[in-house]
């Protein structure tokens, strides 16, 4: 063999192995949890004990630690109820012996404190948003069944039309990444004490499972939640090429979750978000990426990222213009350039390998690099079916394609991404975000580009 063939034979083999390692850590993985270790549902309803009790009074000491806002509103927020804390028993260890049967039901009728369940945890859903589109003002209408209190606050620049009692917040932030700006602002401004703040963006249909995904891991202790962006109603090319990346290739974030070393890899469509990443926040509004240097952050500090166990749930109706998606992903390649610049080069490498050495196999006429093109098809196809059974959202009225779709999207979603990697490869440094082109540095600090630069205003 010659040394072309050798090169895309080891390409080829990196390229499976890679696909196999994330189809075996999946395979291990239930569907509706064990991303985590436990269940969500675990989390927020009905287990009992005092080990669980101290775990509930813990997490609701911190939110309770967290600096009172202004209240406004504050009647919607639940107070704490009043619990007796278990007392310790400071006998020796060989002093203390099991209880005989009619001592512990003597004991049970006396006015000893007693295991309460956990309660459902009081819930602020942000929904920050400049202009929503018409399939946003009906995300943002949707009812959302969940168990404990919820307030949802629409945060934008203007009115939208809105359900009953779904709240709105005038903000109007001259920061960079708006999106940050309006979070921070309506931190400052609503009242959070004893309360877990969510953030989903607007084009997310927010349902229950969606929120107790996000609370849970909160709960449990984590700094930040996050859920995996999952497409539906799906009606044209572009879109099924957005889906097939983003539900079926190494682009998923279920397989980047499965395979994150390091600083988990966060979506910042759904949010949870602790005190400690509420904080950290409030340096990244002139970032773009800032779920990326969230996490980043957080992992640096030992605290811990969680993925939800429900999806975030995107309805995309109508692409239209491949412009679209390939618009949105050169310029998430460019932000990935500038905030893991060691892992850009690995998305032809690993991410997007099996257009180009289906054509280097056809071109070079090797059998043997054609079988291992044909087995890594045969892996990537694998992994796209798992990811699909993973990922299929479960919500009630959610229009979602056959698995069919999954054996071919796949491929299309890789091309879409390869094709957004070269185009990236062209301004490296540079991203134009809501009309205004940026500078990029390391970590997705953004430096606003003079108009004199750019060619006219933004």
């Amino acid at each position: 063999m010659n040394a072309p063939v050798l090169l895309c034979l080891g390409w080829a083999v990196l390229a499976t192995g890679f696909s196999g390692v994330a189809l075996a850590r999946l395979l291990r993985v239930r569907r509706g949890g064990s991303f985590m270790g436990a269940r969500s549902a675990q989390g927020l309803r009905g287990t009992t004990g005092m080990s669980t009790l101290r775990s509930t009074e813990q997490s609701a000491a911190v939110l309770r630690a967290q600096p009172a806002r202004s209240h406004l509103h504050s009647e919607d927020v639940l107070a704490p109820r009043d619990e007796e804390p278990p007392t310790e028993d400071l006998r020796p260890q060989s002093a203390k012996s099991p209880l005989h049967p009619e001592e512990a039901l003597a004991l049970r009728s006396q006015d000893v404190p007693v295991e309460s369940p956990r309660t459902t945890p009081s819930v602020l859903l942000l929904r920050p948003v400049d202009a929503p589109t018409p399939r946003e003002l009906e995300n943002l209408a949707l009812p959302i069944e969940y168990a404990g209190a919820l307030e949802q606050v629409v945060v934008s620049p203007y009115r939208p039309r809105l359900a009953p009692g779904v709240r709105w917040l005038p903000s109007d932030p001259l920061t960079p990444n708006r999106k940050v700006g309006h979070l921070l602002y309506a931190l400052e401004t609503l009242p959070t004490e004893g309360r877990v703040v969510l953030s989903v963006d607007a084009d997310v249909a927010v349902t229950g499972a969606l929120v107790e995904g996000l609370v849970a891991p909160l709960v449990r202790g984590a700094a930040l939640s996050t859920a995996a962006p999952t497409p539906v109603d799906v009606r044209d090319g572009a879109g099924r090429a957005m889906a097939g990346l983003l539900r079926y290739t190494h682009h998923s974030f279920l397989a980047l979750h499965a395979m994150s070393a390091g600083a988990k890899a966060v979506c910042g469509k759904a949010l949870g978000l602790s005190p400690e990443a509420m904080e950290s926040l409030k340096s990244l509004a002139d970032h773009i990426g800032e779920d990326l240097e969230l996490s980043k952050r957080l992992h640096a500090r030992g605290l811990d990222v969680a993925l939800s166990d429900a999806p975030a749930v995107v309805p995309l109706g109508d692409i239209g213009a491949w412009e679209v998606p390939l618009s949105r992903f050169t310029r998430w390649m460019r932000v990935l350039a500038s905030h893991r610049p060691a892992l850009y080069p690995t998305v032809p490498l690993l991410f997007t390998p099996t257009v180009p050495l289906v054509l280097l196999a056809a071109l070079l006429g090797s059998p043997v690099l054609s079988l291992a093109v044909v087995s890594l098809v045969g892996v990537r196809a694998l992994l796209a079916l798992r990811l699909a059974v993973l990922g299929a959202p479960r919500a009630a009225g959610v229009h979602d394609a056959s698995l069919g779709h999954a054996l071919t999207d796949w491929l299309l979603g890789e091309m879409l991404l390869l094709t957004a990697f070269v185009i990236s490869l062209g301004r490296q440094g540079m991203v134009t975000w809501r009309g205004r082109t940026y500078a990029l540095l390391p970590g997705g600090r953004m430096v606003r580009v003079s108009p004199e630069l750019t060619g006219g205003p933004g």
